[in-house]
């Protein structure tokens, strides 16, 4: 089983920058795909971002150009750099990982991110 703590949430003016940290602990980190979702208050959860274990990215169209995700597997740890961001981006965002070939997936605890207008 793997633990993922999410950090680096918080508020933020429209149109700056954040970066979000998610830490994975308890396997071997190289293996997992990993992404990012949110949740706004009064929505469902939806795709944000992902990277699989061998380094193919996809992003929901919603956050493309804007956010990039990224990995450094001697840290453990996943990446999510928000730029020009928008009041739309206020979410928790959450941390998910898959090992790559197993059914099972894992979530962080979530970390609030809000932009004010």
């Amino acid at each position: 089983q793997v633990q993922l703590v999410e950090s680096g949430g918080g508020l933020v003016q429209a149109g700056g920058s954040l970066r979000l940290s998610c830490a994975a602990s308890g396997r071997t980190f190289s293996n997992y795909n990993m992404g990012w979702f949110r949740q706004a208050p009064g929505k469902g959860r939806e795709f944000v971002a992902a990277m699989t274990w061998s380094g193919n990215i996809n992003y929901a169209d919603s956050v493309k150009g804007r956010f990039i995700i990224s990995r450094d597997n001697a840290k453990n740890t996943v990446y999510l750099q928000m730029n020009s961001v928008k009041p739309e981006d206020t979410a928790v965002y959450y941390c998910n990982a898959n090992e790559h070939g197993s059914p099972h997936y894992y979530w962080g605890q979530g970390t609030q991110v809000t932009v004010s207008s």
